[in-house]
């Protein structure tokens, strides 16, 4: 069960995200946010899951001394994964600002489902057109399913009116930088790299250009006891403590129950939005979240099939 409640706890952590960011300071932006939770939250990751990969790595190499098998060859690491590498740390940068102003403009509830929702698409799109393999029946289903939902939440949006149409795409590209992030980091595992190093990488490279973003966010919201407890939560429970629990729960389980659970992230961020910043929603909206979340529960069941993008369907 430890596996399954890791990656669950991993999920719910996830779907807090947006909600913490709206429950601190008026004068934060989703710029700043987005610098702090990349540097705090980066560099956690990289210390956790670059220690939990080494590790891993010595107990592998004492149990094949144990059985006088020979270990596997580790990848190299040449310009192309180095390349690869550092996309996921950019488009993880990149995720951070869309998805706060998706978030500011048209509320948790609704941005954080489309953010979420265009992310599988995205990816199976993404692994089609890079390696030609015909998506299969359910995964166009449930596309065909998350598509229609994303559209009558855009539509829809909040019970006061429409979505905001810049909150709308912001949402929409912080799902395509995450689905990229996914597709990339699939590369780097199918050669041979483990997913603790890679998500290391991830968090180094996120770091480095949260560091980069500093420079130019205001912050001094962060003088405030909210604004460095939103600051703290977003960086090592939501990024640093997430990802590490998500990698290591990953690594024990198939992908199916992995996509499953992580259905908890839109559960809760909509749950979150609903009942604690009391968001409400128009009911073309209504229709749209329960049209989505019947997608994404398709692209858990399809995700039996090994090389479905499912499993990176709603990790954020």
């Amino acid at each position: 069960m430890l596996p399954v409640l890791a990656v669950l706890a991993a999920a719910v952590l996830f779907g807090t995200t947006g909600t913490a960011q709206a429950l601190g300071p008026d004068d934060s932006t989703p710029w700043a946010v987005g610098a702090v939770r990349l540097t705090i939250g980066g560099t956690a990751l990289a210390a956790l899951a670059f220690s939990l990969g080494a590790r891993q790595r010595r107990r592998t190499a004492a149990g094949a001394a144990a059985t006088s098998a020979r270990p596997a060859p580790r990848p190299v690491l040449d310009r192309r994964a180095l390349l690869l590498m550092a996309a996921t740390g950019t488009c993880l940068a990149l995720y951070q600002p869309l998805f706060f102003l998706g978030a500011e403009r048209n509320g948790v509830a609704v941005s954080t489902v489309i953010a979420l929702g265009s992310a599988p698409v995205i990816a199976g799109l993404v692994e089609w057109a890079l390696t030609r393999r015909v998506p299969s029946g359910a995964w166009l289903g449930a596309t065909a399913l998350a598509t229609t939902g994303v559209v009558l939440l855009g539509a829809g949006g909040a019970a006061a009116g429409g979505s905001d149409p810049v909150g709308l795409v912001a949402s929409l590209a912080a799902g395509a930088a995450f689905a990229v992030q996914a597709n990339v980091q699939r590369r780097l595992m199918d050669a041979g790299w483990d997913p603790f190093t890679v998500g290391g990488a991830m968090g180094l490279g996120g770091a480095a250009w949260g560091l980069a973003m500093l420079l130019f966010a205001d912050l001094a919201w962060l003088a405030s006891p909210d604004g460095l407890a939103m600051a703290l939560w977003l960086g090592l429970a939501t990024v640093g403590i997430a990802y590490t629990l998500f990698t290591w729960g990953l690594l024990r389980l198939t992908a199916a129950t992995a996509a499953t659970l992580t259905l908890a992230e839109p559960l809760t961020a909509s749950l979150l939005g609903i009942g604690v910043l009391g968001e409400r929603l128009s009911t073309p909206a209504i229709v749209g979240l329960a049209v989505l979340v019947a997608g994404l529960v398709l692209l858990a069941w399809s995700s039996r099939a090994p090389r479905d993008p499912a499993p990176y369907a709603v990790e954020g």
